[in-house]
């Protein structure tokens, strides 16, 4: 197996995007092979600050191999690093069709009202998608219910470039979803029926992962409940959206089962509950933190991880976007 999962070059990683998907990733390295990449060719599709991509990327870099991803058993880089992504997506862009990138729910929500003013790069988006999966051969791609639309597409183009100019050949693997451990989604502090997110304005609202010990803590101790006591079965809590997040947090966390941290504090109320789960929260962030900052002060150090993890992608894409060229008749040396 062969994976491959991009990450934007967001700020303020929080502890939705790490129990959501990088928790995973750690996992995922220890089974398969697997290509981590920040997608900062992507980000360039919206408006967007320069300098603030470029520490950006530093930094998701630097909180990535905090988190453990470990770069000797997984690739990691930057799309930039790749010209394949750019050059492949470019190639892909005879066969993707019109029709096909206007059923594409993210270019509409992005693009919201103002249609007409979105830059081609938004429009084309699942194509460079397309080619982020398609260049490395991956056989399955980890996606959520949001993303599940750009993998059809990537196939859809996968299938019809190798029937227009396969010649009986399959030059494009087919990726399959890979349905991994269940990902934790983990909601808003103060809304339990909202993801947490970095754009709500209300900081209490997530716990970041640079937040210092006495502010998780805090944000665990204000974070939105209710009066009764936790019971000894997931299913009693519907209904009770705060707890349920605090539970899940919880058993994220911990590697346990829902099930299990109900067992244990069945009949407690949410003063016994609350400092638990920030004891462990704290045991569980702080040591990533503390790495965290310790990387990113280092620039040269993350360039090199990057640029290292760069020419070994370039590696395994090349033979693919040699055989694309050749395939579409293209002459080069």
């Amino acid at each position: 197996m062969r994976t491959v999962s991009g990450i934007q070059p967001t700020g303020n990683l929080h502890l939705g995007n790490y129990l959501g998907a990088i928790k995973n990733w750690v996992k995922m390295q220890d089974e398969m092979e697997c290509l981590y990449f920040i997608v900062d060719l992507h980000a360039i599709s919206m408006p967007h600050d320069p300098a603030e991509l470029r520490s950006n990327t530093r930094e998701m870099a630097a909180a990535l191999i905090a988190c453990g991803i470990d770069t000797d058993k997984a690739v990691l880089f930057n799309q930039a690093r790749v010209p394949a992504h750019a050059e492949l997506q470019w190639l892909l862009n005879g066969t993707a069709r019109m029709g096909w990138l206007n059923r594409m729910t993210q270019f509409k929500d992005k693009s919201g009202k103002n249609r007409e003013g979105a830059s081609v790069a938004l429009f084309t988006y699942p194509v460079l998608q397309a080619a982020d999966v398609l260049a490395y051969q991956a056989t399955h791609v980890p996606v959520g219910q949001d993303q599940k639309q750009h993998l059809e597409l990537a196939r859809d183009i996968a299938i019809k470039f190798n029937n227009d100019f396969g010649d009986g050949e399959e030059i494009f693997a087919l990726p399959e979803p890979y349905i991994g451990e269940t990902a934790a989604r983990i909601m808003s502090l103060r809304d339990g029926n909202t993801k947490m997110s970095k754009s709500d304005p209300s900081d209490l609202s997530r716990i970041n992962m640079t937040d210092d010990d006495d502010t998780i803590a805090r944000k665990i101790k204000k974070a939105k409940t209710d009066p009764e006591p936790l019971p000894d079965n997931w299913e009693a809590l519907d209904g009770r959206a705060e707890a349920k997040n605090l539970v899940g947090i919880y058993a994220a966390l911990a590697d346990i089962e829902q099930k299990a941290v109900l067992t244990e504090f069945a009949g407690k109320g949410f003063g016994d509950f609350k400092p638990a789960l920030a004891d462990l929260a704290v045991s569980k962030l702080s040591p990533i933190r503390d790495r965290y900052e310790q990387l990113r002060q280092d620039e040269s150090a993350i360039d090199a991880i990057l640029r290292d993890g760069a020419g070994r992608a370039r590696a395994i894409a090349q033979p693919t976007l040699d055989q694309a060229y050749a395939a579409l008749g293209l002459l080069r040396d």
